[in-house]
């Protein structure tokens, strides 16, 4: 079994940047085009917006986690993992005040969740 005080520096370290990678491309980064269009996988955009994600998220993470932290974004982002969640675990009609601000915290969430498990998945690697 791991020692967790030898993995939680590292953990640590990977978790901070692959966030702050994240945060860059998913706000500054963004341009209003990819925003308009990321949902649709037949537009370029989604594929663009995915793939700055990977291509940065190679600085902390081995290519194919990498690559899946990417695809996974790719998929978040139709909204579709979203629009489930609200309808079968949240129960909240579309009509909710406040959806579309929930909907896009929502969204965050599934992103940082991805993030965690590759951060979990690196440690247990370089244990």
């Amino acid at each position: 079994m791991p020692n967790i005080s030898n993995i939680l520096p590292l953990a640590v370290d990977v978790l901070v940047w692959a966030l702050f990678i994240h945060m860059v491309v998913d706000l500054p980064l963004q341009t209003e085009w990819m925003a308009l269009n990321k949902t649709n996988l037949k537009h370029p955009a989604a594929y663009v917006h995915s793939g700055l994600h990977t291509f940065g998220l190679l600085l902390v993470f081995p290519w194919w986690l990498a690559l899946t932290v990417g695809v996974s974004h790719l998929l978040i982002d139709t909204r579709r993992p979203v629009a489930w969640w609200v309808e079968h675990i949240k129960h909240m009609p579309y009509s909710t005040p406040m959806f579309a601000d929930i909907e896009m915290w929502l969204d965050q969430v599934f992103h940082i969740f991805t993030i965690f498990m590759a951060v979990i998945v690196v440690s247990v690697l370089a244990s």
